[in-house]
């Protein structure tokens, strides 16, 4: 012990104190101490327990959109209603209507249960054909207006079940529901029951999500993210091309270049507004310039990406800035010092050591702008698009959707099985998100230099 805490310790024993034992004020300051750490411990544990709250509904509920219900019939594409000409003419074979194809479906289903011996038990034919989604005279025909030679042949074909029947085996639909619901009875859900005993009826995993477009309200189970995936890339696209030289150019001026005056403090204060101002602003911007007054078409990735560019351009050039200000000045001083300009110091030793932050702030950014929402549904994405748009860059003018409005207009549709898709589709957006968000690490951790 040396010599001045003995002398320390003397002086507390003198006053009938020890430095070894806690005093009354030393013990209040421990437990309070200990009380903030249980209390930040509680906090992080109700964030990690509601956080896990919500990805499990999301994951319930979603999961099984995944998956889907088919049946397997081999359809005779009869001449005698599909051409009755018999000249193969595309012209005439497409004047015939899909009502003209659902004969065909519900024969080849009477065809496959006479086959494995199913009895309809109180089902008539045209019951039974209601198994079936609506969406599968409409499949149909096109396959055989993009390959007509296929008339007169046999062919098999992977059926879209009714929506009633896939909710039947993914647990939303029940014997005693049934009973309640016109769109379905009791008796076409113990049919369903006997084609999936004899392997007509199947369910396996469902691509057509990721690739069909969105459907009608009538048919829930045909409903896809393809539009709205598209759509979402072309926003990013334009979004990454515009923004980030935009942003990563203005961060530079600003921070290295620009004289520090009333000017240059105004930008600097409204860049940070900008960035705490809600997105529907935005939405409100494009509409009244983009569309009202430019002139662009609505629902196009054009006006979205253009609106998105504004909303992200301040994240970007925030991050930007906070990235070349985490440079040390020595890098500076050191490139100066040996003959380097100001614009090569910048260049060649400055912007090299932020670019991790900066590819971070600009994934972060994008990532953020992916989940939007209500600047979309303002320039008009939410309408029903069916058509996949065209390649870039005419591709950008075409109507498309949104993952994030896809999600918005599934919710507010009434059969449950468009919630369902809904919470599929927070899944692949989420996903998406996950992979940029890790994208962003891997590109930090590759360019990151230690000095």
């Amino acid at each position: 012990m040396t010599e001045i805490s003995t002398f320390g310790a003397s002086v507390a024993e003198s006053r009938g104190k020890s430095l070894f034992a806690a005093d009354e004020r030393t013990r209040r300051r421990n437990a309070a101490e200990a009380r903030f750490r249980m209390m930040g411990r509680i906090a992080v544990i109700i964030g990690i327990v509601a956080l896990i709250g919500l990805l499990a509904s999301i994951l319930s509920n979603g999961m099984s959109s995944f998956q889907q219900t088919y049946v397997s019939l081999d359809i005779f594409l009869d001449p005698a209603k599909l051409d009755k000409a018999g000249d193969r003419n595309p012209e005439a074979i497409a004047k015939v209507s899909t009502f003209g194809y659902a004969p065909l479906i519900q024969k080849a289903l009477q065809d496959a249960m006479v086959g494995k011996g199913i009895a309809g038990d109180g089902v008539n034919p045209k019951a039974a054909a209601e198994l079936i989604s609506k969406e599968a005279p409409a499949d149909l025909r096109r396959f055989v207006l993009a390959d007509p030679s296929a008339i007169g042949q046999t062919v098999h074909f992977d059926l879209l079940a009714a929506g009633r029947i896939d909710g039947y085996y993914k647990g939303r639909v029940t014997m005693e529901s049934a009973k309640l619901d016109r769109n379905i009875s009791p008796e076409q859900l113990m049919l369903a029951d006997k084609l999936k005993e004899a392997g007509i009826l199947t369910t396996r995993f469902n691509w057509s999500f990721f690739t069909a477009p969105d459907a009608s309200d009538t048919r829930p189970e045909a409903a896809g993210l393809g539009v709205a995936i598209i759509g979402s890339a072309y926003m990013m696209l334009i979004v990454f091309v515009l923004s980030l030289p935009l942003g990563v150019a203005a961060s530079i001026y600003l921070e290295e270049f620009a004289p520090q005056n009333r000017f240059t403090d105004l930008i600097e204060v409204n860049i940070a507004n900008l960035a705490a101002v809600p997105s529907i602003v935005f939405g409100i911007l494009g509409l009244a310039v983009l569309i009202n007054f430019v002139g662009l078409p609505q629902s196009a990735p054009i006006v979205g990406g253009l609106v998105l560019t504004l909303m992200t351009l301040p994240t970007i050039i925030i991050a930007t800035r906070a990235a070349l200000k985490a440079v040390p000045p020595s890098i500076r001083d050191a490139a100066l010092g040996v003959g380097a300009s100001k614009m090569q110091a910048t260049f060649h030793h400055v912007l090299p050591l932020a670019m991790p932050g900066i590819l971070t702030g600009t994934i972060i950014g994008l990532a953020r702008a992916l989940g939007e929402t209500a600047p979309l549904l303002l320039i008009g994405m939410v309408a029903f698009v069916r058509e996949y748009p065209s390649g870039p860059p005419e591709g950008f003018f075409d109507p498309a959707s949104a993952l994030p409005v896809q999600i918005y207009n599934w919710t507010q549709r009434g059969d449950p099985a468009f919630v369902e898709r809904a919470s599929g589709a927070i899944i692949v957006l989420l996903v998406f998100l996950m992979m940029m968000n890790l994208i962003a690490i891997v590109l930090r951790r590759r360019f990151e230099r230690r000095w």
